[in-house]
């Protein structure tokens, strides 16, 4: 066990463009996911808080 501990922390291999690409993609999905629906809760949220500052804006002038 301490000899794999050991060789994982000396590795110094880096990721691949391949990789960084697989990461980006899953971002993309939850990125998608939880802003690309209408109606959801993040949607909501965006929605409530512009119209405040829209109101703001309009009492302001």
């Amino acid at each position: 066990m301490k000899s794999l501990m050991t060789r994982f922390i000396n590795d110094e291999s880096g990721a691949t463009a391949i990789e960084y690409g697989l990461i980006a993609a899953g971002l993309a999905v939850i990125v998608v996911a939880i802003f690309g629906t209408t109606g959801g809760p993040v949607d909501t949220l965006m929605r409530n808080l512009f119209s405040k500052v829209q109101d703001t804006v309009d009492s302001a002038s």
